[in-house]
């Protein structure tokens, strides 16, 4: 027993030293006053260097809030945050370090191709964490910029900054206004992303160009653009694909601002019917940023809470494959539920094909409540198909009150449009719109309204190989389930609404 009993304080202890490794170097004894008023930059990078300086050790923040223009991350220094700590993100343009140049500013949006410009930030690190339950305040970052005057000085506009780094531990803490970002990662190996809560004002976190990701049990609330994003932009000169990503048990949400920390989860906030504030945002999407691809990519046990649904888009020529995605539980959704979407915008170097969106599995998902003008779209270009996509077990209700004007409009193709599901305008189906696609297949797929819709469940456009097994919907009296057009190899069986048939071609058919 009392071998049991050394052998368990030894282990208890390994983990503590574990967790805030012994050399702790604390921002007070070099300065910093904690108070929220005196600004502590100096201090806390002082701090950091001289952990560097000692082979590496831990930053450790007390109770107390540091107003702070940039910190410095170096390799193998830990930032961590105690209960009652906060990092406070001053407004004082002088205290942050200033955009630096990147000839690749037009390939993509100015705030991906600047990354000093921010609370926190390292380049071509090792070794790096911010932990611990403590917050970061980026009260005073910007939500977006321009590109700077002439000899004009500009607040900071991301929270947390990381690029070309390798062995990053981002865990326990909170973000509360993250400015643009609120974690910027690019082209970062081996991230790990652990129990955060981030309540934003723009992104919470987008992870670019990264590989051997792991983003768990995290909760995120961003009612004015995305939650969890991944990217694949150009800013490193090179393209580099997002790959071997985990996301798992976390929550995103579009409620107001603030109100998921202080735990109010407040809805008051007054959304526009067009626009990029057409309703909360939230979400978890990939691709809207898409020159290197994406490659095995897992998402599961995942809550949408008031928020857009689930997008997956590449339309600067990378690769999106390998994707598969289970246990999704979604309430009130604005616009489509599920989005896929291959394009061809082609913000790349000069040349550069159209990508491939392939190899899809989405399964056990159930949504209530979903916007009913978009459907679920599924959506490649011409000579350009979605490819091998399997739906298995999905459940989904929308609102319905869809018209029969509604149901004869005919979405544009829009190839080199900005990706959103709002792009093609109110859609023909409540259900699933499915246009350019080769080989799908629908399995226990059941889709229904709370109010009368005047739409098929189902619109299909050019596509191939097609299998509807066991595919459940509502539909209104004299209305059609399902409407075809130039669909080749179409299978149903044991569907509500269609009979059992193989149809080798179609012109255009309903039933």
């Amino acid at each position: 027993m009392k071998a049991i009993l050394i052998l368990g304080l030894c282990a208890a202890g390994a983990l503590a030293a574990t967790e805030i490794p012994s050399q702790r170097f604390d921002p007070g004894s070099y300065g910093a006053k904690g108070d929220g008023a005196s600004l502590d930059t100096a201090a806390i990078n002082k701090a950091i260097d001289a952990a560097h300086a000692a082979g590496g050790g831990t930053v450790y923040f007390t109770a107390g809030t540091y107003l702070s223009g940039s910190i410095h991350l170096l390799s193998n220094v830990a930032i961590y945050l105690a209960p009652g700590a906060t990092i406070l993100a001053t407004d004082n343009p002088a205290a942050y370090d200033q955009p630096e140049p990147n000839q690749w500013d037009k390939l993509q949006d100015y705030g991906h191709s600047h990354f000093r410009n921010s609370l926190m930030w390292g380049e071509g690190l090792e070794n790096v964490s911010i932990l611990g339950p403590g917050r970061i305040w980026g009260k005073g970052l910007a939500r977006s910029q321009r590109e700077p005057q002439p000899g004009e000085r500009r607040v900071g506009n991301k929270a947390i900054v990381l690029k070309q780094c390798r062995n990053v531990t981002l865990k326990d803490f909170s973000i509360l206004m993250g400015g643009w970002f609120g974690i910027l990662a690019t082209g970062v190996d081996n991230l790990t992303i652990s129990n955060l809560k981030i309540d934003t004002n723009r992104d919470g976190m987008d992870i670019i160009s990264c590989r051997n990701v792991r983003i768990s049990d995290c909760t995120v609330n961003t009612p004015y653009d995305d939650g969890i994003c991944l990217k694949s932009d150009y800013s490193l000169g090179f393209a580099r694909a997002t790959e071997n990503v985990t996301i798992t048990n976390c929550l995103v949400s579009g409620y107001d601002n603030g109100t998921v920390l202080d735990g109010t989860y407040q809805r008051k906030q007054v959304y526009n019917n067009a626009g990029s504030n057409a309703g909360p945002t939230g979400r978890i999407k990939f691709g809207t940023e898409s020159n290197g691809g994406f490659k095995n990519i897992t998402i599961s046990n995942v809550v949408f809470d008031y928020c857009r649904g689930l997008a997956l888009e590449t339309v600067d020529g990378g690769l999106l494959e390998d994707v598969t995605i289970s246990n999704v539980a979604m309430r009130d959704i604005f616009n489509s539920p599920i989005f896929l979407r291959l394009g061809s915008r082609l913000r790349a170097p000069e040349g550069t094909p159209a990508g491939q969106l392939r190899r899809v599995n989405i399964n056990n998902l159930i949504v209530y409540n979903a916007d009913p003008r978009y459907s679920s779209i599924l959506s490649g270009i011409p000579g350009h198909d979605i490819e091998d996509v399997r739906l298995s077990n999905i459940r989904i209700y929308y609102a319905g009150g869809g018209t029969k004007e509604q149901a004869a409009l005919v979405p544009q193709e829009l190839e080199t449009a900005y990706p959103e599901p709002r792009m093609f305008g109110e859609m023909p189906a409540y259900g699933f719109f499915i246009r350019h696609v080769k080989g799908i297949e629908l399995n226990d797929v059941e889709v229904g309204y709370m109010k009368e819709d005047l739409r098929p469940a189902f619109y299909l456009e050019n596509v191939r190989n097609i299998e509807f097994n066991h595919v459940k919907s509502q539909h209104a009296a004299g209305v059609p389930t399902i409407v075809l057009k130039s669909v080749v190899d179409f299978l149903a069986q044991r569907s509500s609404g269609i009979p059992d048939s193989r149809l080798p071609s179609v012109d255009r058919r309903e039933f």
